[in-house]
């Protein structure tokens, strides 16, 4: 591996780092005022019932529609069972809506991960920056990311599929080329080395406008 390279994958990991941390804090942030609104629970009922004594109905209307708001805005989009999935999920999810992207989402893991947070960021960060980055090329209309990921038996299983402006991608050296030319194709590369390494699965199909990311992880 040349000098470059390695300064290259030096550079990435600390960014890798970095927004990892920021995806646990956000998380870890929003389970800390769940926990404070339950803590808050019993306040809240005791202010409603002296509404009731008084027969201040309005007062409890408004009441409850100010709670129902504290509470969405706490709530989370995607709720896998494990936290740091939670975080890099729902985070993405938010950029994707913010640009008009639908986002049709179903994860469940109900098991530990053997899989380090930083691994498990670079795949589901790469994969969902690359099936925003396809989205934007379409008209609003047609943007939609399908996101699956289960336990397949002893293997976590991770499904991303989008619309492309491309009927079929090209493919050169087993990775599929992007929009933006050479050396962006590194998210998937990256990817691609991660499955490897922890003796898993990868396969990318491009069909009829929509490609397709299939990931297996041995999780034993």
């Amino acid at each position: 591996m040349s000098i470059l390279s390695k300064l290259i994958d030096k550079r990435i990991a600390v960014y890798q780092q970095e927004l990892l941390k920021t995806h646990y804090d956000e998380v870890e942030n929003m389970y800390k005022q769940m926990r404070g609104w339950r803590h808050d629970y019993r306040n809240h009922i005791q202010t409603m019932k002296s509404y009731v004594s008084l027969g201040d109905i309005e007062s409890i209307k408004r009441y409850l529609d100010e709670l129902d708001t504290d509470l969405t805005t706490v709530d989370t989009t995607i709720k896998t069972g494990n936290r740091m999935t939670d975080a890099i999920l729902n985070s993405k999810i938010s950029l994707a809506k913010s640009k008009q992207i639908k986002v049709i989402a179903d994860a469940h893991i109900p098991v530990e991960l053997h899989i380090s947070e930083i691994d498990l960021c670079v795949i589901i960060g790469n994969l969902f920056d690359n099936a925003i980055e396809a989205s934007m090329k379409l008209p609003e209309a047609e943007r939609l990311i399908r996101v699956y990921m289960d336990m397949k038996g002893t293997q976590l299983y991770i499904s991303f599929t989008n619309f492309t402006a491309f009927l079929k991608q090209v493919k050169i050296g087993g990775l599929y080329l992007s929009s933006k030319g050479i050396g962006h194709g590194f998210g998937l590369k990256r990817i691609d080395n991660i499955v490897k390494r922890l003796g898993g699965y990868l396969n990318c199909n491009s069909e009829d406008g929509a490609f397709t990311t299939e990931i297996l992880l041995p999780q034993e």
